[in-house]
């Protein structure tokens, strides 16, 4: 057969066509630049200018991607890092993306310091009579503390970010970063609750700022039930704070339950003028502590619980001011966080509106001001979804660094680089012929290509699992390359083109019984090791699948026109 007809034949086509499509959809723009955005944390500046939260099964390369904040170039990571340290409180900025301009008010970030001081304040309420149908208002005047408030730096804009990526191949957690928990439901659940409990979950991850995430249940061999969470970007802690506890809050007057996180409240206050870290003072121990505070709404009924359960409270003066004989504790997972003293004025009073506090600890101030901060996150995003249904237990964590995820590409692909060497040299060595090694070599190359095109097109995560995978493939078409030149170069040699036909049939024969038995020993992997080793199934059995359909057949038709030629 010559080169022409090599050309000519439908299995070569066939071939080129799924590496140039693979090659497409692996890099459609490798020279891409900028910082591509991975979740917008709501209510934030960013969120309140419209950029939205990229979707779970958006490509790497299909997201949004930030090119000029305020007509600067970004071109990566350090570029946008720079440039958003450097902004100034009571500001706009300009982003543009590849989508949209934005502007963004920048907000400051406030220290309220409470002073000795005191002042008389006036304050209206609409108070609504359901009896007579009519609204009327009523002014109190009241004592408060007289607050001063500080700059002290600028609020997150709510944009994670990291640097653009030049092609669609989806890294897992340990190529790109990032972090992996597997829980396990206290108790088996049906598949209508476990569905209700993998969307609070997401829920609570998404309202918490993180969005570049994956949960999804899973069964054992055994047939327990597992929940996989896999984050990019984020640290295990912060998944096990927001997972590991079931986030049961509830609002307590003495041991009566008068409110509770979820359906009995209606708004969580998340902006600057109802939520903020108060005054940060320092221990006897040199360590300092930050205080927080936000309003909520509570609904109707639940303030009308609290309203019952103090009307018949005791009123005691404490330095000219009037409280309840009774606090209102704040209970998280039937752990008190908090006891918050209740005003003579609230006494039998439905107020919807009320503040909750907590805090935060830390070496410095800027430590207890963050660790306030993320408690106050923590503990709004549990106000607003609510309770898991179940409690759910840590079975194992891991965190792979941005870094070393990286190093994880750079030794795979020199490794990568290595085993196809030593294949060649070991072909050549046996076989005593260069022309054969290198079909085997491009074939091998060609293989790589189309899996990791195909699994840019379905959005399939290649971590090391898969990688250990995409090896046992290769392997297997070499093992297959093999037979085929063996059969091909048999003592047969002087017969028809029949003969050749026949020893490509029993070449195939052999192909095909390897490539069923693997497909079949894979199979039980598919939820085995809780769901964890369904990639590397699932990759072998495309990989293998991908060599006896697609390159084999094609390597056939070079390897009986190379051996043909030297037969002849």
């Amino acid at each position: 057969m010559s080169v022409n007809k090599i050309f000519k034949n439908w299995k070569i086509w066939f071939l080129a066509i799924c590496i140039v499509m693979a090659i497409v959809a692996i890099w459609p723009n490798p020279v891409a630049d900028g910082v591509a955005v991975r979740s917008v944390i709501k209510d934030s500046a960013a969120s309140l200018a419209g950029m939205q939260n990229p979707k779970p099964t958006t490509t790497p390369m299909g997201r949004e991607v930030i090119h000029y904040v305020n007509n600067i170039p970004i071109k990566d990571i350090t570029d946008y890092a720079d440039i958003v340290s450097s902004l100034k409180p009571n500001t706009t900025v300009i982003i543009k993306t590849n989508r949209d301009t934005y502007k963004l008010n920048i907000k400051p970030l406030l220290l309220t310091t409470v002073l000795n001081d005191t002042e008389l304040i006036n304050y209206t309420e609409t108070i609504y009579n359901s009896t007579t149908n009519e609204s009327f208002n009523v002014t109190e005047t009241k004592l408060v503390n007289k607050t001063l408030q500080k700059v002290v730096g600028t609020e997150d804009i709510g944009l994670r970010v990291y640097d653009a990526p030049k092609s669609n191949i989806r890294m897992g957690l340990d190529l790109q970063g990032g972090s992996r928990v597997i829980l396990r439901p206290e108790q088996q659940l049906a598949q209508d609750d476990l569905d209700s409990l993998v969307e609070n979950m997401k829920q609570r991850l998404n309202v918490y700022g993180l969005s570049d995430l994956t949960v999804r249940p899973t069964i054992d061999l055994d047939g327990r039930t597992f929940i996989i969470v896999e984050i990019a970007g984020a640290t295990d802690e912060e998944v096990k704070d927001l997972l590991s506890k079931q986030g049961k809050f509830e609002g307590k007057v003495g041991n009566d339950t008068v409110f509770k996180g979820g359906a009995d409240i209606k708004h969580v206050c998340k902006t600057p003028d109802c939520s903020r870290i108060q005054q940060c003072n320092k221990g006897s121990d040199n360590s300092y502590f930050c205080r927080f505070m936000f309003a909520i709404t509570l609904s109707p009924e639940s303030a009308q619980r609290q309203a019952d359960r103090t009307k018949n409270l005791d009123v005691k003066i404490e330095n000219g001011e009037g409280f309840l004989n009774e606090t209102l504790d704040l209970y998280l997972d039937d752990e008190k966080v908090d006891s918050l003293r209740i005003g003579e004025s609230l006494k039998g009073r439905a107020e919807t509106e009320i503040s909750i506090s907590g805090s935060g600890t830390g070496l410095t101030q800027q430590e207890a001001m963050n660790d306030a901060t993320n408690n106050m996150k923590r503990l709004q995003t549990i106000l607003i979804t609510g309770s898991l249904p179940v409690k759910l237990l840590i079975e194992d964590t891991s965190n792979v660094s941005p870094v070393l995820g990286g190093e994880f590409i750079q030794n795979t692909l020199f490794v990568g680089l290595m085993a196809m060497i030593f294949v060649i040299i070991a072909i050549m060595i046996r076989y005593r012929r260069l022309v054969v090694s290198v079909p085997v070599a491009i074939t091998l190359l060609s293989e790589v290509i189309i899996l990791l095109g195909f699994a840019s097109i379905i959005g399939w995560n290649i971590d090391l699992i898969a990688i250990a995978a995409i090896i046992i493939a290769i392997g297997t078409g070499v093992d297959s390359q093999i037979v085929i030149i063996d059969e091909m170069s048999g003592k047969h040699q002087n017969e028809e083109s029949t003969g050749w036909k026949d020893k490509v049939k029993n070449a195939f024969f052999i192909i095909m019984a390897s490539y069923l038995t693997m497909v079949v020993a894979m199979l039980p992997l598919l939820s085995a090791g809780a769901g964890l080793l369904k990639g590397f199934a699932i990759t072998t059995i495309l990989g293998v699948s991908i060599g006896v359909f697609i390159t084999r057949p094609a390597f056939a038709v070079i390897a009986e026109s190379v051996l043909r030629k030297e037969i002849e």
